[in-house]
C-alpha cells in the first residue's frame, strides 16, 4: 500500500510539472543565445565529469553555441543538483547521477531541491547494475550456495558500501529484505575503501560498480555473486545475473541523466532530449562511454519521468522499512 501511494504521489507531481510546461510559452526559436552550462556534482575526473564533458563538444556543434562543464562537487552531487533546480537564466542544465533525481529529499528532508518537483527530466545517459561480490574466504559454488551461506551466517558477516543512502548501501537493504540474509552494514568513505576492506577480511560482501570490481576479480582477489540486473550487461560480459541463480524481480542499478530546472520550456527539454540521443548514436559514444562502465540508454523526458518515479517508490520504500536518514 506505502508502495502504491509513493508512486501515485510521485506520478501526481510530475504530471503537474507536465501541464506546467505544456502551459508555457514556446522557447524561442533562437535559443540557445549565449554558451550554456553543464553543472556536475562530483570533481574533475569523475565518472559524471568525464560523461558530460564527453557530450559537451558534439552538443556545443548541435547549438551553434558553447557548452561547458563546470563542477560543483559536494553533498554527494546535492549541491549542483540545487543549483540546477533553482537556476533561472534559461542557460543551465545539470548532468546527474540517480540519487541525485530520485530519493534525495527522502534521505534527508532538508535537502533544498525536491527532484520531482524541481528538475525537469530531459534525457538519460547510461545505465549499469552494479557486483554483487564476496571475499575470497567465503565459500560458495554458485548464486544459490552465496545465500544459503549468507542465511547461515547472519549478522556475523558484514557488507561495505561508499556511504549511507548510496545505492550500493540502498541495493544491498532490499536485496537482504528480498533474500532473507542479514549482514551488518559497514560505511566506507568511498568504493576504494571498500574494497581494501574486502582484501584485509573486514567484509565478506559489497555491491560494486563493474569498473572497479572487474580488475579485482580478474586479479583473483574477489569472487563475483552475479549482477544487480534482471539479465547480463555489456558492461560486465559473462557474468550471470542473480536472476538468473533464483533472485526474482530484484533490479538495481545507478544511472546517470541530463535534466534542468523545472521552469524549462517544454519544448526545449524535447528539443535536447532529440539531439542528445542523436549524439548517443554514434559508435565512437557508446564505445567512450562502454569504456567507463555506463551502457547507453538514452530517451524522453516522459521515459525519464517514469524512471524517476518508479526509482523514488522503490528506494524510498527501503529507506522507510529501514528507517535510513542522512543527516
Amino acid at each position: 500500500m506505502r508502495r502504491k501511494l509513493l508512486l501515485l504521489a510521485a506520478a501526481t507531481t510530475l504530471s503537474t510539472w507536465a501541464g506546467a510546461q505544456q502551459a508555457a510559452p514556446a522557447a524561442a526559436d533562437n535559443w540557445p543565445t549565449r554558451p550554456v552550462r553543464i553543472l556536475v556534482g562530483f570533481p574533475g575526473g569523475s565518472s559524471p565529469d568525464i560523461t558530460a564533458r564527453l557530450i559537451a563538444e558534439p552538443l556545443s556543434k548541435a547549438l551553434g553555441q558553447p557548452v561547458y562543464v563546470e563542477n560543483k562537487p559536494g553533498a554527494s552531487g546535492n549541491i549542483a543538483a540545487d543549483q540546477v533546480a533553482k537556476a533561472q537564466d534559461g542557460h543551465t542544465l545539470g548532468l546527474m547521477i540517480n540519487g541525485n533525481m530520485t530519493i534525495a529529499k527522502l534521505l534527508n528532508p532538508r535537502t533544498p531541491y525536491d527532484p520531482l518537483k524541481d528538475l525537469a527530466p530531459i534525457s538519460f545517459i547510461g545505465s549499469a547494475p552494479l557486483v554483487l561480490t564476496a571475499a575470497n574466504s567465503v565459500a560458495f559454488n554458485d548464486i544459490a550456495g552465496f545465500f544459503a551461506a549468507a542465511r547461515k551466517a547472519g549478522d556475523q558477516w558484514s557488507y561495505g558500501s561508499p556511504g549511507i543512502g548510496t545505492v550500493s548501501h540502498l541495493g544491498m537493504e532490499l536485496l537482504a529484505g528480498q533474500t532473507g540474509i542479514k549482514p551488518v552494514h559497514v560505511p566506507y568513505p568511498g568504493n576504494p575503501q571498500v574494497i581494501n576492506g574486502m582484501l584485509a577480511g573486514e567484509l565478506q560482501l559489497a555491491l560494486l560498480p563493474p569498473g572497479l570490481a572487474l580488475p579485482q576479480i580478474q586479479a583473483g582477489k574477489i569472487k563475483p555473486v552475479g549482477l544487480s540486473s534482471k539479465g547480463r550487461s555489456p558492461v560486465a560480459p559473462g557474468l550471470p545475473s542473480l536472476a538468473e541463480g533464483g533472485v526474482k524481480d530484484y533490479q538495481v542499478e545507478v544511472w546517470n541523466a541530463v535534466a534542468g530546472p523545472a521552469n524549462m520550456p517544454k519544448e526545449r527539454a524535447q528539443r535536447l532530449s532529440t539531439i542528445l540521443t542523436e549524439i548517443l548514436r554514434r559508435p565512437e559514444i557508446r564505445e567512450k562511454l562502454l569504456a567507463q562502465g555506463w551502457q547507453v540508454v538514452a530517451g524522453s523526458p516522459e521515459a525519464l519521468a517514469r524512471r524517476m518515479q518508479a526509482d523514488t517508490a522503490q528506494m524510498g520504500a527501503v529507506i522507510r522499512s529501514r528507517n535510513i536518514r542522512v543527516e
